[in-house]
């Protein structure tokens, strides 16, 4: 079991770290309903993803890692929120942490690197969506100034039942 006590830093993701970053996805995909894919991804199917994700601009990638072996304990995104042009000051976030790396405030130094590297963008509103029940997410959010705008109810099915799927907005 790793010290409570380990350095963390959290830097912009890489290409380096496409085969971690896709581990640690695909655990979420195999054993939770976070995500609604249901079909692990190889790190080439992947990399897409990665690079639609560059050190700057209003879609970013933040990888938090221990500071002395380098393991990546987790990582946050802001993504396009719809396709459409006029929703381009709005931006889709999330966070993954690592099985065994949370209750750390990994997710916190993510979210805090991620708005501060969104800050001076042109964005307006953030948007997280949040598969239900998980309280650790909904008060991470919390904490960032998101507030709950609404449910979808059972939206996503996966594991042989629906999820249903909180949505939370904040300004920018």
């Amino acid at each position: 079991m790793r010290p409570e006590s380990v350095e963390v830093q959290v830097r912009p993701g890489t290409t380096d770290d496409l085969g971690a970053l896709t581990d640690l996805y695909n655990h979420y995909v195999r054993e939770t309903p976070v995500t609604f894919d249901t079909e692990p991804f190889t790190p080439e199917e992947r990399r897409p993803w990665l690079l639609s994700h560059p050190e700057d601009g209003p879609y970013r990638l933040r990888v938090a890692t221990d500071a002395d072996s380098q393991e990546i304990l987790g990582y946050a995104t802001s993504s396009p929120y719809r396709a459409k042009p006029a929703y381009g000051t709005s931006v889709e976030t999330t966070v993954y942490v690592a099985p065994g790396a949370g209750g750390r405030g990994v997710g916190s130094l993510l979210y805090t690197a991620l708005f501060d590297a969104l800050a001076e963008e042109d964005l307006h509103r953030a948007y997280a969506a949040v598969a239900q029940p998980n309280e650790a997410s909904a008060r991470l959010h919390a904490r960032f100034g998101f507030r709950h705008v609404g449910t979808y109810r059972e939206v996503g099915r996966k594991f042989g039942r629906y999820w249903d799927v909180a949505w939370y907005e904040k300004p920018l």
